[in-house]
């Protein structure tokens, strides 16, 4: 016996296309479907969503690598920016049409994500789409990093290795606000122009393998007092030996490995090993992470640095622009194109 459905004319969901992951695996794996469009619960926005950013993460979490594992099928991305649809009947701090960015509590690599409003900033007009779509991240983790954990002192001099990626970059631009001395190591040249024209004042190529002896040397044989550490692997060895006395090494990342550490340089160094987990910290401190948010943005309006953008890629090419990231090859910012 078959059944019948009636749906009313004019019932129909309207459709939108996602990003969707749903099996563990390469970037090629990832398959753009259309999806019912959501709608916001009360105290949400619905985004139409112009610009989506990748982080390290996403590439970890579709490879089933990262400690949270969402159900499938689910879009990567968490940073968006775009312009607001609707809002839910307790929202009175967004209105449709305000140009927004924030943080999307179920994917951004979608054409429309409903967000808590409490995730949610209103886009300065010192800011393009493309760069309000990918600071929250990368500035906000620096911003954290070294204001929160490092407790940085301008006059300090602050290495910052992987200089030329999305965090690089922003630790380099951060520094230099905070009244830092700013020393970028890379592994190339071309890399280490991207974070010359972030501002950096000193350049160390450690393609080579000699990163504790080259800042060792930029330092008067005293070392580094902050080192911003997003790659991990060898090099954290040679980080934890070109630490200042009492230094702080901040743990940001595993770009390549995850490495292990010398306690025993630990107690020569009289140094501190940081922790940064910006995203746990964010959801413990909401109010902390608002308050860097509109530091961060002060900073840009008074001209102190300008977000740099490393890649934009269209909503269909999502595959290049995820081994962009994977490769490292990325210099700032890498960003999908939805709208």
């Amino acid at each position: 016996m078959r059944i019948f459905l009636y749906i009313p004319y004019g019932c129909l969901p309207n459709i939108m296309k996602a990003l969707h992951c749903t099996s563990y695996g390469p970037p090629e794996s990832l398959v753009i479907e259309d999806i019912p469009e959501p709608l916001p619960g009360a105290d949400e926005v619905l985004v139409e969503v112009r610009f989506a950013a990748l982080n390290f993460p996403d590439v970890l979490m579709i490879e089933g690598k990262y400690q949270f594992k969402p159900p499938f099928p689910f879009s990567p991305g968490s940073e968006f920016s775009g312009v607001v649809r609707e809002v839910g009947d307790a929202v009175t701090a967004f209105a449709p049409g305000d140009a927004v960015f924030g943080n999307a509590a179920g994917g951004a690599m979608r054409e429309l994500v409903t967000t808590p409003a409490e995730r949610l900033y209103k886009k300065p007009a010192a800011l393009t789409f493309e760069q309000a779509s990918g600071i929250l991240t990368t500035y906000g983790t620096s911003y954290y990093a070294l204001v929160q954990r490092a407790a940085m002192n301008a006059g300090e001099t602050l290495l910052v290795t992987g200089a030329a990626g999305g965090v690089g970059v922003s630790a380099i631009q951060i520094g230099k606000a905070l009244g830092a001395r700013v020393i970028a190591a890379a592994s190339s040249d071309k890399k280490l122009q991207v974070a010359a024209e972030a501002g950096a004042d000193e350049l160390v190529n450690y393609g080579d393998g000699n990163l504790k002896e080259k800042v060792k040397a930029l330092t008067g044989g005293q070392g580094a007092d902050v080192i911003y550490d997003p790659v991990g692997g060898e090099l954290f060895d040679q980080c934890m030996r070109c630490i200042a006395w009492q230094g702080r090494v901040l743990v940001i990342g595993f770009t390549a490995g995850i490495p292990k550490l010398p306690t025993n340089l630990v107690l020569l160094k009289g140094c501190q090993v940081v922790g940064v987990f910006f995203g746990s910290w964010t959801s413990r401190d909401p109010e902390g992470m608002t308050r860097n948010i509109h530091e961060i943005v002060a900073m840009i309006e008074n001209g102190k640095f300008s977000p740099l953008i490393g890649g934009m890629y269209a909503f269909q090419d999502y595959a290049q622009a995820f081994r962009c990231l994977s490769e490292r090859r990325a210099t700032g910012k890498v960003l999908l194109k939805i709208a």
